[in-house]
């Protein structure tokens, strides 16, 4: 198994800032996503490429881990250290008692060995020890209830607002997950006596996902709240108009864009966010204007310009 050199993949420097970070996988992500690149492995698996290596850089601890280790990781591994040992290494909980605890990214394969999320390299690095539960401790007694598994779910923005259907495999069970429309991050699913399992006639225990939203390469979340960049031009800024936007559940909205609109202008569009934790209602999608300045310009577009220059300054 090849090491995986992330800063590489986005093209950024090891001393690179998140906000570096955030613009080069951006920027790669507008490039290959599936959307823009139908029927193309080689573009989604690239995407896929670019997406783990951003959910590693951009997530100050899981960087400070990869950088901490590097190329060397496999070395760790190779110690022989224990499930305990390996698994606090690399940011997973173990509780004392009944439950026990982990954090995982991608998709529940990384936990239970049976689905593809992201490469062997991330699963290898950041919770390959994970597959299975033989390493809790157990009480002696010859009947014994299984413990409570708790996982995080991340989940596609798009599946979140809109709900999905999700089949998983669990020791070779298939099971349907059901992400209802609107669906916030921290929102939990249990799934019955899908957790450790059960010593005697004891009983089996329960697992509990909590669902995650994955960063999305166009829009950003706050809370239940979702916001949008939208670039215009100078003419329009100055002149006002209309935009249409596609927004994220495929319905279309005309923005107008008034007279003298300056960037960073922001929109809002009630009763389009995600659902509130507590009640039904949704957020709001808020639109934030950036105005884009004019470059190569020729030779007339320059005249014309310095001209109303002239005109304002009068």
């Amino acid at each position: 198994m090849e090491f995986k050199d992330y800063y590489k993949i986005l093209g950024v420097e090891k001393s690179a800032t998140k906000d570096e970070i955030k613009k080069a996988y951006r920027k790669l992500a507008l490039k290959y996503h599936p959307d823009r690149n139908p029927d193309n492995k080689a573009a989604e698996e690239k995407f896929k490429e670019i997406t783990e290596a951003h959910e590693v850089l951009s997530d100050p601890e899981k960087r400070k881990k990869y950088d901490t280790l590097g190329a060397n990781w496999k070395q760790y591994q190779n110690t022989g250290g224990g499930f305990d040992d390996f698994f606090s290494q690399f940011g997973g909980r173990q509780s004392s008692g009944r439950g026990g605890s982990f954090e995982f990214s991608g998709d529940l394969g990384d936990l239970f060995g049976n689905l593809s999320g992201f490469s062997d390299f991330f699963d290898g690095f950041f919770g390959g020890s994970r597959k299975g539960f033989g390493g809790f401790n157990r009480a002696s007694r010859q009947n014994q209830n299984g413990q409570d598994l708790e996982a995080t779910l991340y989940v596609p923005l798009e599946e979140a607002y809109n709900g999905a259907t999700k089949d998983i495999l669990i020791n070779n069970k298939k099971l349907r997950i059901k992400i209802e429309p609107g669906t916030n991050a921290g929102t939990k699913l249990r799934l019955k006596s899908q957790g450790g399992d059960a010593i005697g006639r004891g009983i089996k225990g329960d697992l509990y996902l909590t669902i995650k939203i994955e960063k999305h390469p166009f829009y950003e979340l706050d809370e239940e709240d979702i916001y949008y960049d939208l670039d215009i031009d100078l003419y329009t800024a100055a002149l006002g108009g209309k935009k249409r936007i596609t927004l994220i559940n495929n319905k279309t909205i005309n923005l107008d864009i008034p007279e003298g609109t300056d960037s960073g202008k922001v929109f809002r569009v009630g009763n389009f966010g995600l659902k509130k934790s507590g009640s039904g209602e949704r957020g709001n999608l808020f639109i934030r204007i950036k105005v884009e300045t004019p470059k190569n310009l020729n030779k007339k577009e320059k005249e014309l310009i310095k001209e109303l220059q002239k005109l304002r300054s009068k």
